[in-house]
C-alpha cells in the first residue's frame, strides 16, 4: 500500500478571520467593533464594518495557512 501524499491543513483560525478574493487579495475585518459602541460615531462604526485589504507584508503569511483558498 503506497503512502498517501502529505497535505497541508487549513488553519481554521485564519480561515475564520480572512477572505481571499477572486483576484488574490486578502480581506480582513477591523478591530474595535465589539463593545463600547455608544461612544463611537455612526460614521466610525459604519467604516469599521467594512472589510479592509490586508497589507502586502502580511499576505504571504496568511495565504500559507490557507492552502486550498
Amino acid at each position: 500500500m503506497p503512502k498517501p501524499i502529505a497535505r497541508r491543513k487549513t488553519k481554521k483560525a485564519v480561515a475564520k478571520r480572512f477572505k481571499i478574493t477572486a483576484t488574490g487579495r486578502v480581506l480582513r475585518g477591523h478591530a474595535g467593533r465589539r463593545h463600547l459602541l455608544v461612544s463611537k460615531s455612526a460614521k466610525r462604526k459604519r467604516h469599521l464594518a467594512k472589510p479592509e485589504v490586508l497589507d502586502s507584508t502580511d499576505v504571504a503569511r496568511i495565504k500559507e495557512n490557507l492552502p486550498f483558498h
